[in-house]
């Protein structure tokens, strides 16, 4: 007899703990099975999905690097897992790569940020909440006595807590990487911990500075304000009557936690477009407004205009981004994005009723050779291509 277990099939997964910086061989697999790899609660969906009509098939080209390029090889060398447009509610064009089924949850990573942004306003409209200007300890005593102290909902909102946070992924010990660790270990309090501990940099509201951090705390506010989970508020107020077809999740802090607003959680391409459309449509689904007027338009203004020390951020450069919302990014051409690790993006432009869905795996360093392709300027292109095509 052994005292050993007895052998069973058991999946090899990616490694939580690293999750910002998987090799290739670990992001279109992981990407899809988040909810396996942390803590989470679904957000469910109806159960009857609203029928999203199909136009015309959009076909384009478009050069990049003085090669001509189509659909498919656009998704192909940029690793697109999902790819959905939105003319007038109508679905133009919608393709999977990497193994990716219409039903997969595939990760929101940052663009979740936008859309818990959302629901501040839903919860202003609520009276969930006062005001933007109410300080964050409030309603969440936790944070009181730190340097959070004083900040306040529309700081949390617009990336102005004026905390000194490094939102560097390729640094295992930077802060979004410890934070991360703490999610996949589900420590107790552990991001709080870590929250607590930062030194201030500026005076809230004077600065924007990209913090995940900032958009956790939000979403830790808004459920502290609901008291109850924000899963179930995101389907009340979006998720349901807005007919999504598959139930989406947030992912936890730690085992029956609270939702982390700001990052990785999961949901399926044509719900990311379900959601774009909410926007477009100013927050009113089938005749009901679940936002408040001139919601939308404010949180897809610039409440804070890049200047030159923020031009290296991210794909700020590539993008053509001029400045920060609501948890939205504004571009130069008055288009609103949310944006996510890896090359995640919701693309609006309202005054076309366009939407562009794009799921990624930008490969990350250090496990592809510097320097890295400008994916987000060929990704600009690539949307300059469909504004184009649905033109004319």
């Amino acid at each position: 007899m052994t005292d050993r277990p007895i052998a069973a099939p058991q999946p090899h997964l990616p490694p939580a703990s690293e999750f910002l910086y998987w090799p290739p061989q670990f992001q279109s697999y992981g990407y899809r099975i988040v909810d396996r790899l942390f803590h989470s609660r679904p957000v469910a969906a109806s159960g009857v999905g609203r029928a999203m009509p199909y136009g015309p098939a959009l076909d384009l080209r478009y050069v990049s690097g003085g090669v001509e390029r189509g659909i498919d090889t656009f998704m192909g060398h940029n690793v697109v897992a999902g790819l959905l447009v939105l003319k007038d509610g109508h679905i133009v064009l919608e393709r999977y790569g990497l193994g990716l089924g219409e039903g997969d949850r595939w990760s929101t990573m940052s663009t979740v940020k936008s859309v818990t942004g959302m629901l501040v306003g839903a919860c202003l409209r609520d009276g969930a909440i006062d005001s933007l200007d109410d300080p964050v300890e409030r309603y969440l005593p936790a944070i009181g006595g730190s340097t959070y102290e004083g900040v306040t909902l529309r700081h949390l909102l617009t990336m102005s807590s004026g905390l000194a946070w490094d939102e560097v992924y390729a640094d295992p010990d930077s802060h979004v990487n410890r934070y991360s660790r703490h999610l996949a270990e589900g420590t107790p309090d552990g991001v709080i911990t870590l929250l607590r501990g930062l030194r201030r940099a500026a005076a809230p509201g004077t600065r924007w500075h990209y913090n995940t951090g900032d958009t956790y705390l939000l979403g830790r506010v808004l459920a502290a304000a609901l008291g109850r989970p924000l899963a179930d508020y995101l389907s009340e107020r979006i998720w349901q009557p807005a007919g999504m077809e598959f139930d989406a999740f947030y992912t936890l802090d730690m085992p029956g936690g609270n939702e982390i607003g700001g990052s990785r959680a999961g949901m399926a391409l044509r719900d990311f477009g379900r959601f774009a459309q909410v926007v477009l449509d100013d927050g009113v689904i089938a005749g009901r407004r679940l936002l408040p007027e001139g919601w939308v338009d404010a949180a897809l203004s610039p409440a804070f205009l890049f200047g030159p020390q923020d031009q290296d951020f991210g794909s700020i450069r590539s993008s053509r981004l001029k400045g920060y919302g609501y948890s939205w990014w504004i571009g130069e051409d008055g288009s609103a994005q949310a944006h996510g690790f890896a090359g995640q993006r919701i693309f609006l432009d309202r005054a076309e009723r366009l939407a562009i869905v794009t799921l990624s795996a930008f490969p990350q360093l250090p496990h592809v050779p510097a320097p890295l392709p400008d994916r987000y300027a060929e990704l600009r292109l690539f949307t300059d291509a469909v504004r184009d095509a649905l033109r004319s």
